[in-house]
């Protein structure tokens, strides 16, 4: 009896130890299953933080021939005004040494005139510059009271102008209908600007595609208003391009989803827009669009 009790506790202990064996090593693969899962979402992660940061490279890209174009305009006034203010000084220096106190005055009120004109377009030219970089930089997500009219009338003549430095042959009529006394919104003005460039970039492409495939008559247009709706600001953006048939509008915001051709977009430029207005400003994002017709972008941001 005592050896048969013997037998049956070390069968006892054998099969504890193996099933204490067993459950380290279940132990063991799930720890190497955790941290293979924890890398993978860091791995995710990084390459989502580097596709959003491609994203908004290309979109940069999109507005250097814009900006150079924009920015040439305050640069030839600084140069005209400072060649003008060069004159007057040496009008000035001749009016001194013949004693006439009259002239001097007036010189030097012109030269006043000159140098006021010179800071204004030097600032608006450095303003240009910082457009530039909050457009490149990491965002905060800091919000700050932004002038939607403002924002809205410089990414139209940045995404033109920098579509017509690569296509000269190309042209659209601009329409504008930007509603006065709009409230200023909270905003991140630089993730709102790369919504707005995504859209415009895509209205301008839809045109000109339309425009390429040679139908009678057609003159691209795209156009770009304000309104403010009961405790909302709207921007629309629209354009007689193209259009998109109901498919393709059921998939617009998905990440990855494109419909030009391969090395032309990324597929993540409305995905993003998407939620920069949904997730981080509180807002809605919506298409309207008709095949053959075109297209309307509507967003709306709470003021």
């Amino acid at each position: 009896m005592i050896v048969g009790l013997a037998a049956v506790l070390w069968r006892s202990n054998r099969q504890r130890l193996k099933a204490n064996a067993l459950l380290e090593r279940q132990k063991a693969e799930l720890q190497t299953q955790r941290d293979h899962t924890t890398q993978a979402l860091a791995d995710l992660r990084a390459t989502q933080n580097q596709l959003i940061q491609k994203e908004k490279m290309a979109s940069l890209g999109e507005l250097t021939a814009g900006i150079a174009h924009e920015i040439q305009n305050p640069l030839n006034f600084v140069n005209n005004f400072a060649d003008v203010s060069a004159e007057l000084v040496a009008e000035l220096k001749e009016a001194q040494a013949a004693g006439d106190g009259e002239e001097v005055a007036a010189l030097a009120d012109d030269l006043s005139q000159n140098l006021g004109k010179i800071h204004q377009h030097g600032q608006r030219a450095a303003g240009i510059v910082r457009g530039m970089l909050e457009h490149s930089r990491q965002s905060t997500g800091e919000r700050q009271p932004t002038d939607v009219n403002a924002l809205c009338d410089e990414y139209l003549r940045l995404a033109y102008h920098g579509l017509r430095a690569k296509d000269k042959s190309f042209n659209a009529t601009l329409e504008t209908d930007f509603a006065p006394s709009l409230p200023v919104v909270e905003a991140v003005a630089g993730d709102l600007g790369r919504v707005l460039l995504n859209l415009l970039t895509n209205a301008f492409y839809a045109v000109q595609q339309r425009q390429q495939a040679g139908e009678a008559g057609y003159q691209p247009t795209v156009s770009m208003s304000t309104r403010q709706v009961g405790g909302s600001v709207e921007i629309r953006v629209a354009d007689n391009g193209t259009g998109m048939p109901a498919e393709v509008q059921a998939k617009i915001f998905q990440p990855f989803f494109t419909t030009k051709p391969t090395g032309e977009g990324t597929g993540l430029g409305l995905s993003l827009s998407y939620d920069i207005i949904t997730k981080a400003h509180g807002g809605s994002l919506n298409v309207a669009s008709q095949a053959g017709e075109g297209t309307t972008f509507t967003v709306r941001l709470p003021c």
